[in-house]
């Protein structure tokens, strides 16, 4: 007996088998992938992205700043959020489907970034090289990547000092079109809160600080748990 593509029945299912395993090795990795931490080296990021994380290693060695851990799906935190505020109708399966979007590219593609947090001073460094799969205008960063980023890093900013919060306001002022495949140094800090409100700045510039890309300023809101979002 034979099967239309000219396999017999036991090829047939011997290629059954060795697809079933593939899905296993490909579905054990993607549970690796998730897991891991992307906020350290990985081969593509380039010597500025590298320095800059050492420098700031260092700091973190000597206990001023701590380096903040990044897996493509929401942190352990956020958690009572997806309890409290994400609608108990969404299928299980979608939601476990999930992933951060800043960590949905494989490495290098997107976007490559680790961030940096000082509670004490209430602020919040991000180290971000832009990958040839966020180009806007040919050789420069799509501005949606850039606020992306910007929101990325005083959302963490704002959670940071007041818990988990949702972006109310984000005003972007784009100074110069950042280079593609160059990393920034983006700078947010708290300017003040007022009752749930979080009011966050925040600066974009080149490693060397000598060249200003953006300035941002941003509102956030402390969630009640109390409310639902919709």
């Amino acid at each position: 007996m034979s099967s239309t593509l000219g396999l017999s029945w036991d090829q047939h299912h011997l290629g059954q088998e060795v697809q079933m395993g593939s899905v296993a090795r490909r579905s054990f990795a993607s549970e690796n992938v998730v897991n891991r931490d992307h906020a350290l080296p990985n081969p593509s990021w380039n010597k500025d992205l590298r320095l800059l994380f050492d420098q700031f290693m260092r700091k973190c060695e000597a206990g001023s700043w701590k380096r903040l851990p990044s897996n493509n799906h929401s942190p352990q935190s956020f958690q009572d959020f997806q309890t409290r505020f994400v609608d108990p109708k969404l299928p299980k399966e979608q939601i476990s489907q999930a992933r951060l979007f800043t960590r949905s590219f494989e490495d290098g593609l997107g976007f490559e970034y680790v961030m940096f947090c000082n509670d004490a001073e209430k602020r919040v460094v991000c180290f971000f090289q832009a990958g040839p799969y966020l180009q806007g205008a040919p050789g420069f960063t799509h501005g949606g990547a850039i606020a992306t980023m910007i929101d990325a890093t005083t959302g963490m900013c704002a959670f940071r000092a007041g818990g988990v919060v949702m972006t109310a306001n984000l005003n972007i002022n784009y100074k110069r079109p950042i280079p593609l495949c160059s990393v920034v140094v983006m700078k947010s800090q708290i300017d003040k809160v007022e009752g749930r409100k979080v009011f966050v700045s925040c600066n974009v510039r080149s490693v060397d600080e000598e060249t200003l890309y953006s300035e941002a300023t941003s509102l956030f809101i402390k969630l009640d748990p109390n409310k639902k979002l919709a």
